[in-house]
Parts: structure tokens; C-alpha cells; sequence
């Protein structure tokens, strides 16, 4: 891994101008009796390096306010509504730890914060999940002494409108800590966290079993072509909302009267509370995650953002493409940087016991690497890392490293291979079809034989094909087809035979069809 001679950082995220949209929800004045920081703000926090860094908060109407941070103090004073914010000038990565000192009527301090690189870590399941239920959680853990690496994790918040606050506190990495740690940005931050030698800050935004639709703000959803299918599925959930809630009340009073008589006559109750039915303002509402827990880190200054998510929109494969990069334009847009880094994870190779033999998580795939005609957006692949029995494969070391690889070469100006090969091609010659590839050095198939594409002529009946590499291009044949007319690569939910097609830099190749059948 080469590194830059002079590193540039990465285009910060400038967030003032979304003030107005986030600090202004409730239109009527309140009074605050001490000035206050947004929640964000707390002892460990990690300021972004390079970039004007806003620190906001509340007070009094009308109220003078002084924050000070290093050799930096600024006075502004709060408007009608009693919010205030200022901009702190770009700073350099720092392991000292800072005091940030915020003065109104009252004084606040918060303490050890640190400055280098902050990046958003957001989506379903597979993002949420913790560093303890990875490979090797033991291990991991005892070695994570990395006081630098620090985490905010907001809880699951859904909510109908905008939200202004977030509950939170900063976490320092250490091997008590980690465990708790989104893995895969965990070990993204690890990765940074050595090679550009910066402190690494990651904000876990995550919910697991979510759908894209909830992600997106009301008014960028309401754009999508889709938007119609689906409100017609939100309001088919609320459907049997009221008399479910009935239900749950009745159920709820019952299981509260039988544990308070158990705990009245000393007896241990331990059957479970009954599970309150998701109506409006629940994580199915679309726009409800963005609403509490992306609006409310506005303006906080970030580097770019990671992003797992897609299993929840099987079934609606056809939406993705759009609902995927209308997201990634709305966040860019909500937080004020046009070329705010994007990075994802393409979904993993895994049966899904809906659709055991089935191509929906295939065509799931496709729709998420047209985001890659977005600028500054990279995907990792992970189709060889999954688990076939398990959509929580537990490799994310590989899946961080793969997303840092990106941020290293497309951001911080590192000289290496950050992506397998990317089909550029498909020529027919007689019988066969010769494919060419971008990020093609070093084509080969490890120690396996190579594996993994699919040919069929103009009946569409696909059949394994023998595939070889010639230089920089792989030729595919099969004697069932003489006259190709398409090929596919990992084609599948979980694709078999195992795909085997990487470069020199052991980076997968991207699954492909050639076809639009």
C-alpha cells in the first residue's frame, strides 16, 4: 500500500445551510434557562479535520454566546427561537486532547475531544452488527487497543416529522468497548486509523430489517416514480393498525395487572410485555429513520458515509436503483456537499429461504452498482464472503478493509487496487464470447478453477460455461450453445458453483449479466 506523497483530505461535509431546515422544526420561541449543546457534543467526541467544524445548540432568545476550542474563540447570539451556532476554522488532525467551552448564562466544558476523521456509518442489519459476533470477537477484542477510534451511536429512532435532538454519547475504542462497535466500521476506522495515523470517529446510525424508503426524506421520496406503490404499501400495514392496537391495549393491561399481583405476593414474573403493534411514525413509515436519526446529526461535520442495505427491499428490486441514488443526492444535499463521499457494500452471497434457488438478491445487486454512475460513490463486493446459510455473514474485517481500500485510493490519494474487475464488454466471436474488464491486473481464479458464468443463446436457456483467461480478458464457451447470444457472472442468490474471478489484488470480480432479459 503506496501512500500519497502529499495526502489530500477528503471534501468535509459543510453543513450550515441546513440549519434552517433541522434547528427550526417548532416555529414558536421556547425559553431555555442555561445554554446548551447539541447532544452531539459530548466528552470524546471526534471534530473533523480540515473542514469548518459548526458547534450549535440552544439558550435564551436574544442570548450572547462565546465558544472557544483550542486557540479559536467565537461570539455569536442566538436568534428567536434561541438557536445559535457558530463555525469553527478548518483544523489540523490531532491527538491532544481539547476542550471545547461553550458561555452564555452558564458554562459547559466537554472534554478529550480529538480531531481527525469522521465518517456516518449507516443501514440495515449488517452495518448494526457488532464487533463481539464477528470472526474471531475474542481476539478482536483483546487487541483493540485504540483509544483514538472513538463511536456515537444514536438509538433506533423513527419519527413522522423531523427531529432536532439525538441521545448519544462518544465511546473510546479499548477492549472493554469494542465489542458494542459497528463491526464493519470498526474496522474501516482501524484501517484509516493506521494508515493515515489520524484519530477516527464513526457514527453508528443503524437499524436492522429496514427498507431504503425510510432513509429518504419525505420530500425527496415523494419524487420517486415509485412513490405510489409505495404509499400503497405503508398505508396497507396501517390497514389493521387500529383494531391490532386494540388488541395490544387489552393484552398490555392484562400482562401489567398479572406482573404487578406477582410482584405484590414476592413471586418472580417473567413472561414478556406483548409486543406494541408498528403504526405511524414506526421504522415501516417511509421517511421515519431518516426523520430521527439522520436529520438530527445535522449539521455535525463528517467525512463521507459508509452504507450496508438492500436485504429488506427484496421483493421490490425494480425500485431500488432509483430509491438508492435519490438517497444518496438527498443526504448530499441535506448535508450541504454536493461530492460527499458514498460508499457501500453490494449484498453478500446467500440462500434466502423464500427463494432458495432464485435471483433476487442478483438483480438486488445490479440496482445497487448503478449508484456507481453517481460521482465520488465506490461499492465493495462481498458475493465471496458471505454465508450461504446466514444473511449475517460474519467476515466483516474483509468487508471494512474493502470499504476503507476505496477511501484510501479515492480520497486520502493512496496508489493501490481498490476495486476486482468490472465487466467492460462482451464481443461474440463464433461460438464464443470474450469479456473485457476495467481493474483487470492479474486476472485470475486463485487456486480454484474459474467459476461462476452462465451462457445462453437467443431461447434464454442458460448453461454452465467453461471460461479462460486470455491476457486481460476471459473467453466463455459451452457446447450446448453454439451461438451465444448472452453470458452472466454469480448470477444468483447464492451462486453455484462459488464465483471465483479476482485480480491480482484477490478483489472479486463484480457479478454481471450481459443481458436484460
Amino acid at each position: 500500500m503506496t501512500p500519497p506523497s502529499s495526502p489530500q483530505p477528503p471534501t468535509p461535509t459543510r453543513l450550515l445551510g441546513s440549519l434552517a431546515l433541522f434547528l427550526a422544526v417548532s416555529a414558536a420561541p421556547s425559553a431555555h434557562a442555561d445554554v446548551t449543546l447539541a447532544p452531539l457534543f459530548r466528552d470524546g467526541a471526534v471534530f473533523q479535520q480540515n473542514a469548518p467544524v459548526v458547534v450549535w445548540g440552544q439558550a435564551d432568545p436574544d442570548e450572547a454566546v462565546e465558544v472557544s476550542f483550542g486557540q479559536q474563540s467565537l461570539k455569536t447570539q442566538t436568534d428567536a427561537q434561541g438557536d445559535w451556532s457558530v463555525s469553527l476554522a478548518p483544523m489540523e488532525a490531532s491527538f491532544e486532547p481539547q476542550t471545547l467551552t461553550v458561555k452564555g448564562k452558564n458554562t459547559l466544558a466537554v472534554k478529550d475531544i480529538l480531531v481527525g476523521e469522521v465518517w456516518l456509518c449507516s443501514g440495515q442489519s449488517n452495518m448494526e452488527w457488532r464487533v463481539r459476533l464477528s470472526n474471531n470477537a475474542s481476539q478482536e477484542m483483546a487487541s483493540a487497543n485504540f483509544p483514538a477510534i472513538r463511536q456515537f451511536k444514536p438509538p433506533r429512532t423513527a419519527a413522522s416529522d423531523p427531529q432536532k435532538d439525538v441521545v448519544g454519547e462518544w465511546v473510546v475504542c479499548s477492549p472493554d468497548t469494542v465489542g458494542e462497535f459497528t463491526a464493519v466500521g470498526y474496522f474501516f476506522a482501524r484501517t484509516l486509523r493506521e494508515q493515515l495515523g489520524v484519530p477516527v470517529g464513526i457514527i453508528n446510525s443503524t437499524w436492522g430489517g429496514t427498507q431504503i424508503e425510510s432513509w429518504i426524506s419525505a420530500e425527496a421520496i415523494s419524487q420517486v416514480s415509485s412513490i405510489g406503490q409505495i404509499e400503497e404499501r405503508w398505508q396497507e400495514r396501517l390497514k389493521d393498525y387500529p383494531a391490532a392496537m386494540s388488541e395490544y391495549n387489552e393484552s398490555y393491561a392484562q400482562w401489567k395487572s398479572e406482573r404487578d399481583q406477582a410482584i405484590q405476593s414476592g413471586k418472580k414474573y417473567t413472561k414478556r410485555a406483548p409486543r406494541e403493534p408498528e403504526g405511524p411514525g414506526s421504522r415501516w413509515e417511509p421517511s421515519s429513520i431518516f426523520n430521527g436519526m439522520v436529520a438530527p446529526l445535522v449539521p455535525y461535520t463528517v467525512a463521507g458515509v459508509l452504507w450496508y442495505q438492500g436485504e429488506s427491499n427484496q421483493g421490490h428490486e425494480s425500485e431500488y436503483a432509483e430509491l438508492f441514488t435519490t438517497m444518496i443526492g438527498q443526504w448530499r444535499e441535506t448535508f450541504q456537499n454536493e461530492q460527499m463521499p458514498f460508499y457501500f457494500v453490494q449484498l453478500a452471497n446467500c440462500i434466502r429461504k423464500s427463494d432458495p434457488t432464485g435471483e433476487a438478491w442478483a438483480y438486488l445487486r445490479e440496482a445497487q452498482a448503478a449508484a456507481l454512475d453517481l460521482p465520488n460513490t465506490g461499492m465493495a463486493v462481498a458475493i465471496d464472503i458471505g454465508t450461504s446459510n446466514d444473511i449475517h455473514p460474519r467476515n466483516k474485517q474483509e468487508v471494512g478493509r474493502r470499504l476503507a481500500l476505496l477511501a484510501l485510493r479515492d480520497q486520502y490519494g493512496y496508489d493501490l487496487s481498490a476495486q476486482g474487475p468490472r465487466l467492460r464488454g462482451a464481443k461474440t466471436e463464433g461460438a464464443r464470447v470474450v469479456l473485457s474488464f476495467d481493474h483487470a491486473e492479474g486476472l485470475n481464479s486463485g487456486d480454484e478453477p474459474l467459476t461462476g458464468f452462465f451462457i445462453a443463446g437467443e431461447n434464454r436457456q442458460f448453461y454452465p460455461a467453461q471460461a479462460v483467461i486470455e491476457n486481460d480478458t476471459v473467453v466463455v464457451s459451452s457446447g450446448m450453445v453454439p451461438e451465444p447470444v448472452a453470458v452472466r457472472y454469480a448470477w444468483a442468490n447464492d451462486p453455484v458453483p462459488a464465483p471465483t474471478l479476482q485480480n491480482a489484488a484477490r478483489l472479486p470480480a463484480e457479478p454481471f449479466r450481459t443481458d436484460n432479459w
